[in-house]
């Protein structure tokens, strides 16, 4: 996920120098110290949701998935492939003294994620304004197409909007905060038919303009109420404060959740209203 011109204002720690490397070691070298997770829970979420918009359309081409701030492709590996993050952490993090050069690990990473490709992979579009994190990613084989344009500053290229026209799912996990309904907005500008979308966000941020813009276009936005989910560590005791304040300030408690030293992430999912009427959030992802 890689910060945009939305900013923050909930006091994270800054780690923009990870998110656009050109490989995806910093990334993993930095982040597993601080046990971030947040992709390991987005795995079973949208491999659940994946399954069940599959069978519904199962007399068409693969899924289409959109993974909004999407990185190295860490949510596309975990969603079409035989692979846990601690997977991941272990092949970037256990060599990094004699890493290969970038292009030639990209190279041994296509062969690496091909022999565990899973049967009936989506079809997965990454966009993030980080482009050399994009390019690894669909250069190791785990994006259809990557693209870096910054929809909170500008409307999508022309080849962009032809790639989203036949998306069925749009995939967050970290960056609802740095993008806005901005983004949002521009991106349902260019479906064909309103699509699915499930987002992790972190309680010290509102998800409530982007509720309101889906509303206006038709999506149903249920918010799981029965959990919430860890996604990293705070890095030190000045973020830990920030967090605080920024929850104090929204009216919530740390209390059972970020009191235990992690930020953690509601999930929401938006659907058509017959969707979500016919399947509910907590029958599509039990307990």
């Amino acid at each position: 996920m890689t910060n945009t011109s939305a900013g923050t204002d909930w006091g994270k720690a800054d780690f923009e120098a990870i998110y656009n490397c050109p490989d995806p070691h910093r990334y993993f070298t930095t982040l597993g110290p601080l046990d971030y997770q947040i992709p390991h829970h987005g795995q079973a979420v949208f491999r659940a949701v994946s399954e069940v918009l599959q069978r519904r359309r199962s007399d068409r081409p693969p899924l289409g998935v959109v993974d909004l701030c999407c990185s190295y492709g860490v949510n596309a590996a975990l969603l079409n492939h035989r692979l846990s993050l601690t997977d991941l952490y272990s092949r970037y993090t256990g060599h990094v003294p004699g890493a290969p050069a970038p292009d030639r690990l990209a190279a041994e990473d296509r062969k690496f994620f091909a022999k565990r490709r899973r049967p009936g992979a989506a079809r997965v579009i990454g966009l993030d304004a980080a482009e050399h994190a994009v390019a690894y990613a669909q250069s190791a084989g785990l994006l259809h197409r990557g693209f870096s344009d910054n929809l909170e500053l500008a409307d999508p290229s022309a080849e962009l909007r032809q790639a989203l026209a036949g998306i069925d799912l749009i995939t967050v996990t970290g960056g609802v905060g740095y993008i806005t309904e901005r983004t949002f907005a521009r991106l349902l500008d260019c479906v064909t038919s309103p699509p699915w979308i499930a987002a992790f966000v972190l309680r010290t941020v509102s998800y409530d303009g982007v509720v309101a813009l889906l509303d206006r276009a038709g999506l149903v936005t249920q918010k799981l109420t029965t959990r919430t989910f860890r996604q990293r560590r705070f890095a030190d005791g000045e973020e830990r404060r920030e967090v605080f304040k920024a929850l104090d300030r929204r009216g919530l408690s740390a209390v059972g959740k970020e009191a235990d030293g992690f930020y953690h992430a509601d999930l929401y999912l938006s659907r058509p209203a017959a969707d979500a009427a016919a399947l509910p959030l907590e029958k599509l992802l039990p307990g």
